[in-house]
C-alpha cells in the first residue's frame, strides 16, 4: 500500500475529523465511520 500524507487545517468546528474520518471510510483504510459525537473516531482521543 502506498502511504500518502496529508495536513487538513481549519477553524474549531469546521469537520475536520469528521473529513479525516470519511476519507479513511472511502480509502478503505477503517471498516465503519466513527461519529465524532459517541467520540469512536480514530483520529481525536
Amino acid at each position: 500500500m502506498k502511504i500518502i500524507n496529508i495536513g487538513i487545517l481549519a477553524h474549531v468546528d469546521a469537520g475536520k475529523t469528521t473529513l479525516t474520518e470519511s476519507l479513511l471510510y472511502t480509502s478503505g483504510a477503517i471498516l465503519e465511520l466513527g461519529s465524532v459525537d459517541k467520540g469512536t473516531t480514530r483520529t481525536d482521543s
